[in-house]
């Protein structure tokens, strides 16, 4: 995911580099010298993420996290302090002082990388909250009461149940929360079982093989009991390779050299609030919108929730200079499917396509249910090219697999047509389109999807 990011350095030299081979990932690169430009400058542009050096003029990192803290609309960017030489002193002094992570010179490229798609990734999830929080309140709803805070509960998965005592005894004291030592094996048999999930889990690179620790984050993710759980990933031999894997897998963070617990503390004691606040974010918008704005059949937001969604997304994505996509889906030929196996079934089929397409993407991403068998889908920062790898990605998981009626005890086949129309992020405001002619253009050329001959994507421009 590319965003807007902002270089804080006092050496014109540095940023200049660091821009090179940010921008070559198509970011979006804003500069600063000193703290107070550096915040100047994130008042001006709210960037996705900052790098700043840690001893920046003017009063360092901690005069950074501190002077973005005091504001509101700045508190939640994500902050990578550059420190000049890889001291463990330095890197706990930059955590404490509230930098997501601390990174020292000479930077790796790709590590560098995937840890700034990670934190633009997890700050534009929390974004989305709060984007649909707004909407609650559009609809009348006000805020939800404060939910009992327990203790977090953190899972240490080791290499060896010798490493896992040693990591848990040095962990007792310094961080308020339950902590369990499992093997691999154990996690998934009592989660099936019904287990409380865990809040997050830190995991050895190597379990019973070498690197098998990067399979367990794909599986943690993709299940339901852990997909929104921290996962910290260990690594003793600070490989920038395995380092970025497990980046793009979905680790929060790679804890690279020696086992430090006190490092590893002060990273999970920032994840762990963040996580509370967007899970009591999360629980509070979906307690919210279950009353007026969800789709009873399908679990998926109705027409009055993506309509108010898409004017927001309009206005942000005009704010930040970046498209977003808008889609119509629509099930070819159900009618047939209602009249040949009745409508319990053709309900049964709504359900599994509103799951699939729901699993398919991501969780920034709008998935509504338009009107009978129509869906709508928005996708945030989106332009052109990944709008039509997305589109084929949710044809074909539609299509190429039928659905399975337990009503009728058979599987049923269908496919999707669908429209796409992407937004103009340079067009003028006295041109943009009113939301109704967005979803008008989507809905022609979903038209023009059925005409030729359905199971089809058609793109169409936009002015918006």
């Amino acid at each position: 995911m590319a965003g807007r990011i902002l270089i804080a350095d006092n050496v014109a030299t540095n940023r200049i580099i660091l821009k090179v081979k940010l921008a070559a990932s198509r970011h979006d690169v804003v500069q600063a010298g000193s703290v107070e430009e550096l915040l100047q400058v994130a008042r001006e542009s709210l960037p996705d993420l900052i790098i700043a050096d840690i001893a920046l003029p003017d009063g360092g990192i901690e005069a950074v996290c501190e002077g973005l803290h005091a504001e509101p609309e700045l508190s939640t960017i994500p902050v990578i302090a550059l420190a000049p030489l890889e001291e463990r002193r330095t890197r706990l002094a930059g955590l404490r002082a509230g930098a997501d992570e601390v990174l020292a010179k000479p930077l790796d490229e790709f590590a560098l990388l995937a840890l700034a798609r990670n934190l633009i990734r997890r700050r534009a999830t929390f974004t989305e909250l709060l984007h649909k929080q707004a909407i609650t309140r559009e609809f009348g709803f006000g805020e939800s009461a404060p939910q009992f805070a327990r203790p977090p509960r953190l899972v240490l998965v080791p290499g060896s149940p010798e490493a896992g005592f040693g990591w848990r005894a040095g962990l007792v004291g310094k961080l308020h929360a339950r902590i369990e030592v499992r093997s691999r094996g154990d996690l998934f048999e009592r989660a099936d079982a019904g287990e409380e999930g865990a809040d997050a889990f830190v995991i050895a690179a190597s379990l019973a093989e070498e690197r098998d620790g990067l399979r367990l984050i794909s599986e943690l993710r993709s299940h339901s009991a852990s997909k929104h759980a921290l996962i910290l990933l260990h690594d003793p031999t600070a490989d920038p390779a395995l380092a970025t894997m497990a980046l793009d897998l979905g680790a929060d963070t790679v804890l690279a050299g020696a086992f430090d617990a006190e490092a590893l503390s002060l990273r999970l004691d920032r994840l762990l609030e963040q996580k509370r606040e967007r899970d009591a974010l999360r629980a509070a918008v979906e307690a919210q919108l279950s009353m007026a704005v969800i789709d009873p059949l399908t679990g998926l937001y109705n027409r009055r929730y993506a309509e108010s969604y898409i004017a927001r997304m309009q206005k942000r994505a005009r704010q930040k200079g970046l498209p977003f996509t808008l889609m119509l889906l629509d099930l070819d030929r159900f009618k047939q499917v209602n009249d040949r196996f009745g409508h319990l079934a053709g309900d049964e089929v709504l359900k599994e396509v509103a799951r699939r397409l729901r699993e398919d993407l991501r969780e920034i991403d709008l998935l509504a249910r338009f009107g009978g068998e129509e869906f709508l889908v928005v996708l945030p920062d989106t332009g052109r090219g990944e709008a039509a790898r997305v589109a084929e990605r949710l044809r074909r998981v539609i299509g190429e697999r039928p659905v399975y009626a337990p009503s009728r005890g058979c599987d049923i086949a269908v496919t999707l047509s669908i429209g796409v129309v992407v937004s103009d992020e340079n067009a003028p405001a006295a041109r943009l389109a009113k939301i109704e002619q967005l979803i008008d253009r989507a809905d022609r050329a979903l038209y023009a999807s059925k005409a030729e001959g359905r199971n089809q994507i058609t793109f169409v421009r936009s002015a918006a």
